[in-house]
């Protein structure tokens, strides 16, 4: 049987970063982790986001502090039609900074945001000058109601459980003509979540989830204070699912301690064993 055709010209979304909202190397850090990105920045990581290509259109899921790269790396025109944070901490919205009239001078950008994420864009500077000046333009997000974000491409919100001294915290599912995409950066854990990970693994092609951690320890402060699940518990929990369903996690959001930035680590090792991916930057998924 002849395969179908490859349509060349259908949406995608692309890997634009894969570390924790600090980046790798990470200010300050003096560990080895890090001093081998400070050596050779080709071996450091920018922070999580994914871009959305539809036709000319171009979207963003998290506008981090590696913007500048990141955008120019989705657009090189520097063409940007709509930005969607996932939520309130620094790795996922601060990026808005690079649209203002200090950089870019942008104009009539749409930002989806959730409610909280909308009061703090509007009702505190230096987020507000944005929208006064026209470079952005707030648009409405809800949990559970999608959105048309491209001629192609609907994105749908959904809350998860976090820190959310600031705003809200919300995932995203992509939907493309053929296929979609789950991306879920930031979660406290799967256990504290009313829907079953697994649920939602199945439920789409590709999930870029939360890896920010390996294992407990392996930062010196409390973990409890920043708690993520740990790669080694999404891991076990996936552990009986068919191999197919585990083939399409892609573990994003690293901490600059994690042993996954190292592909040669026993880390990824067993990532690879389990059926799994760490994300990439460059990475495409067809949609």
């Amino acid at each position: 049987m002849t395969p179908p055709p490859v349509d060349v010209d259908a949406p995608y979304a692309v890997v634009l970063g894969v570390a924790q909202d600090a980046g790798h190397p990470q200010a300050g850090c003096t560990r080895s982790c890090c001093a081998a990105a400070y050596d050779d920045p080709s071996r450091g990581h920018r922070v999580s986001s994914v871009g959305l290509v539809d036709g000319e259109h171009r979207v963003l899921l998290d506008a981090t502090p590696d913007l500048t790269a990141q955008l120019h790396a989705l657009s090189p025109t520097g063409r940007i039609d709509a930005i969607l944070p996932t939520h309130g901490h620094i790795g996922h919205y601060t990026g808005l900074m690079y649209l203002g009239r200090e950089a870019m001078g942008a104009a009539g950008v749409s930002v989806f945001a959730m409610p909280r994420m909308r009061a703090l864009l509007t009702d505190h500077a230096p987020w507000s000058q944005l929208a006064a000046l026209g470079q952005i333009v707030l648009q409405p997000l809800v949990a559970g109601q999608s959105v048309q974000v491209s001629p192609r491409l609907r994105v749908t919100p959904f809350l998860v459980p976090h820190r959310d001294e600031f705003t809200e915290t919300v995932g995203f599912r992509v939907d493309g003509p053929s296929r979609s995409l789950a991306y879920v950066p930031d979660i406290d854990k799967w256990s504290k979540w009313d829907v079953a990970v697994e649920q939602l693994v199945a439920s789409v092609d590709v999930a870029l989830l939360d890896g920010t951690f390996f294992a407990d320890g392996e930062i010196s402060r409390d973990m409890a204070e920043v708690p993520h699940p740990f790669v080694v518990e999404t891991l076990a929990r996936f552990a009986d699912d068919p191999s197919e369903v585990r083939a399409r996690v892609h573990l994003i959001h690293l901490n600059h301690t994690n042993p996954l930035l190292d592909p040669t680590s026993e880390a990824s090792a067993a990532v690879r064993a389990a059926g799994m991916r760490v994300a990439e930057e460059g990475d495409r998924h067809g949609l």
